[in-house]
Protein backbone atom coordinates (compact mmCIF):
# COMPACT_ATOMS: atom_id res chain seq x y z
CA UNK A 1 0.00 0.00 0.00
CA UNK A 2 1.73 3.01 -1.04
CA UNK A 3 0.87 6.59 0.94
CA UNK A 4 -0.10 9.87 -0.78
CA UNK A 5 3.11 12.06 -2.65
CA UNK A 6 2.99 15.65 -1.02
CA UNK A 7 4.21 16.52 -4.69
CA UNK A 8 1.19 14.70 -6.11
CA UNK A 9 -1.50 17.87 -6.47
CA UNK A 10 -4.33 16.06 -9.06
CA UNK A 11 -6.94 15.71 -7.19
CA UNK A 12 -9.41 13.79 -9.71
CA UNK A 13 -13.56 14.51 -9.54
CA UNK A 14 -16.24 13.17 -11.17
CA UNK A 15 -17.58 15.07 -13.62
CA UNK A 16 -21.33 16.71 -13.11
CA UNK A 17 -22.46 15.71 -16.33
CA UNK A 18 -21.26 11.58 -16.09
CA UNK A 19 -23.16 11.43 -12.50
CA UNK A 20 -26.97 12.51 -13.56
CA UNK A 21 -27.94 9.62 -14.59
CA UNK A 22 -26.81 7.76 -11.10
CA UNK A 23 -28.68 11.06 -9.51
CA UNK A 24 -31.80 10.01 -11.14
CA UNK A 25 -31.87 6.83 -9.41
CA UNK A 26 -33.21 6.80 -5.94
CA UNK A 27 -30.50 6.59 -3.23
CA UNK A 28 -31.85 3.24 -2.11
CA UNK A 29 -31.28 1.02 -5.23
CA UNK A 30 -27.42 2.42 -5.01
CA UNK A 31 -27.69 1.67 -1.12
CA UNK A 32 -29.29 -1.90 -2.18
CA UNK A 33 -26.65 -2.84 -4.86
CA UNK A 34 -23.82 -1.85 -2.32
CA UNK A 35 -25.29 -4.11 0.59
CA UNK A 36 -25.66 -7.24 -2.10
CA UNK A 37 -22.08 -6.69 -2.75
CA UNK A 38 -20.64 -6.46 -0.11
CA UNK A 39 -23.15 -8.97 1.55
CA UNK A 40 -21.42 -11.44 -0.72
CA UNK A 41 -17.54 -10.26 -0.27
CA UNK A 42 -17.82 -10.39 3.61
CA UNK A 43 -19.68 -13.31 3.97
CA UNK A 44 -17.25 -15.29 6.43
CA UNK A 45 -16.70 -11.96 8.58
CA UNK A 46 -20.33 -11.43 8.42
CA UNK A 47 -21.07 -15.50 9.34
CA UNK A 48 -17.83 -15.32 12.07
CA UNK A 49 -19.50 -11.85 13.57
CA UNK A 50 -16.39 -9.88 12.72
CA UNK A 51 -18.67 -7.26 11.35
CA UNK A 52 -20.87 -7.28 14.78
CA UNK A 53 -20.19 -3.63 15.94
CA UNK A 54 -22.39 -2.69 12.78
CA UNK A 55 -25.66 -4.24 14.67
CA UNK A 56 -28.04 -1.77 14.73
CA UNK A 57 -25.71 0.90 13.68
CA UNK A 58 -26.52 3.15 10.72
CA UNK A 59 -23.09 4.36 8.16
CA UNK A 60 -23.81 6.57 5.62
CA UNK A 61 -21.38 6.59 3.01
CA UNK A 62 -21.33 9.94 0.65
CA UNK A 63 -19.59 10.27 -2.83
CA UNK A 64 -18.93 14.11 -3.11
CA UNK A 65 -18.29 14.38 -6.41
CA UNK A 66 -20.70 11.55 -7.89
CA UNK A 67 -24.12 13.11 -5.69
CA UNK A 68 -24.47 9.33 -4.47
CA UNK A 69 -25.20 8.41 -1.06
CA UNK A 70 -25.31 5.01 0.77
CA UNK A 71 -26.78 4.10 4.23
CA UNK A 72 -26.74 0.49 5.28
CA UNK A 73 -26.69 -1.22 8.29
CA UNK A 74 -26.45 -4.91 10.17
CA UNK A 75 -29.38 -7.13 11.12
CA UNK A 76 -29.02 -10.25 12.02
CA UNK A 77 -26.09 -11.55 10.07
CA UNK A 78 -26.73 -9.44 6.97
CA UNK A 79 -26.25 -5.83 5.87
CA UNK A 80 -29.00 -4.57 4.89
CA UNK A 81 -29.97 -0.69 3.20
CA UNK A 82 -31.44 1.73 5.44
CA UNK A 83 -34.02 3.76 5.33
CA UNK A 84 -32.60 7.18 3.68
CA UNK A 85 -34.77 9.20 7.15
CA UNK A 86 -32.48 6.39 9.18
CA UNK A 87 -30.04 9.06 11.47
CA UNK A 88 -26.47 7.94 10.56
CA UNK A 89 -24.15 7.16 13.81
CA UNK A 90 -21.39 6.92 11.31
CA UNK A 91 -21.15 9.11 7.74
CA UNK A 92 -17.78 9.16 5.85
CA UNK A 93 -17.85 11.62 2.98
CA UNK A 94 -15.04 11.74 0.52
CA UNK A 95 -14.73 12.05 -3.95
CA UNK A 96 -15.15 8.58 -5.92
CA UNK A 97 -11.34 9.49 -6.41
CA UNK A 98 -9.97 8.88 -2.69
CA UNK A 99 -12.76 5.92 -2.20
CA UNK A 100 -11.32 4.25 -5.22
CA UNK A 101 -7.67 4.73 -3.76
CA UNK A 102 -8.92 3.32 -0.31
CA UNK A 103 -10.79 0.64 -2.29
CA UNK A 104 -7.71 -0.49 -4.42
CA UNK A 105 -5.33 0.11 -1.14
CA UNK A 106 -3.15 1.94 -3.14
CA UNK A 107 -3.74 4.41 -0.03
CA UNK A 108 -4.27 3.74 3.56
CA UNK A 109 -7.33 5.24 6.12
CA UNK A 110 -4.98 6.96 7.67
CA UNK A 111 -3.35 8.75 5.50
CA UNK A 112 -6.73 9.25 3.81
CA UNK A 113 -8.03 10.68 6.84
CA UNK A 114 -5.29 12.70 8.23
CA UNK A 115 -5.07 14.52 4.88
CA UNK A 116 -8.12 15.48 5.12
CA UNK A 117 -9.40 13.71 1.99
CA UNK A 118 -11.99 11.23 3.27
CA UNK A 119 -14.02 12.79 6.14
CA UNK A 120 -15.65 11.11 9.22
CA UNK A 121 -18.39 12.54 11.50
CA UNK A 122 -20.63 11.12 14.38
CA UNK A 123 -19.87 8.12 16.69
CA UNK A 124 -16.29 7.94 16.69
CA UNK A 125 -15.33 4.75 18.11
CA UNK A 126 -17.63 3.27 15.13
CA UNK A 127 -15.41 5.09 13.39
CA UNK A 128 -12.53 3.17 14.24
CA UNK A 129 -13.62 -0.03 14.32
CA UNK A 130 -14.93 0.57 10.58
CA UNK A 131 -11.28 1.50 10.20
CA UNK A 132 -9.50 -1.06 11.84
CA UNK A 133 -12.20 -3.67 10.08
CA UNK A 134 -11.12 -2.07 6.64
CA UNK A 135 -6.89 -2.30 7.39
CA UNK A 136 -7.11 -5.88 8.57
CA UNK A 137 -8.76 -7.20 5.46
CA UNK A 138 -6.77 -9.97 4.45
CA UNK A 139 -7.44 -9.60 0.43
CA UNK A 140 -5.63 -12.84 -0.71
CA UNK A 141 -8.80 -14.46 0.98
CA UNK A 142 -11.12 -12.48 -1.09
CA UNK A 143 -11.47 -13.87 -4.62
CA UNK A 144 -13.69 -11.17 -5.75
CA UNK A 145 -11.97 -7.82 -3.73
CA UNK A 146 -8.59 -9.28 -4.71
CA UNK A 147 -9.86 -9.27 -8.34
CA UNK A 148 -11.42 -5.56 -7.97
CA UNK A 149 -7.86 -4.45 -5.78
CA UNK A 150 -6.25 -5.26 -9.01
CA UNK A 151 -8.67 -3.87 -11.86
CA UNK A 152 -8.76 -0.46 -9.66
CA UNK A 153 -5.11 -0.60 -9.56
CA UNK A 154 -5.15 -0.61 -12.84
CA UNK A 155 -7.67 1.88 -13.91
CA UNK A 156 -6.68 4.53 -11.27
CA UNK A 157 -4.17 6.16 -13.41
CA UNK A 158 -6.44 6.28 -16.41
CA UNK A 159 -9.51 7.45 -14.21
CA UNK A 160 -7.06 10.13 -12.82
CA UNK A 161 -5.56 11.25 -16.36
CA UNK A 162 -9.31 11.77 -17.52
CA UNK A 163 -10.65 13.81 -14.55
CA UNK A 164 -7.78 15.08 -12.92
CA UNK A 165 -7.26 18.76 -12.48
CA UNK A 166 -4.51 20.29 -11.12
CA UNK A 167 -4.88 22.30 -7.36
CA UNK A 168 -3.07 22.92 -4.80
CA UNK A 169 -2.72 20.33 -1.93
CA UNK A 170 -4.44 21.89 1.70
Amino acid sequence: MKTSNKTDNVHPVFPAALSLPLKILPAFIHSNVLVASLNKIFANELKQGELDFLQGKTVHISIEDAGITYRFTLSGNKLIAADKNELADLTLQGTLYNYLLLASRQEDTDTLFFSRRLHMQGDTELGLYVKNFLDGLDMESHKISAHLESVLQKSLPVYKRLFGKRKPVA
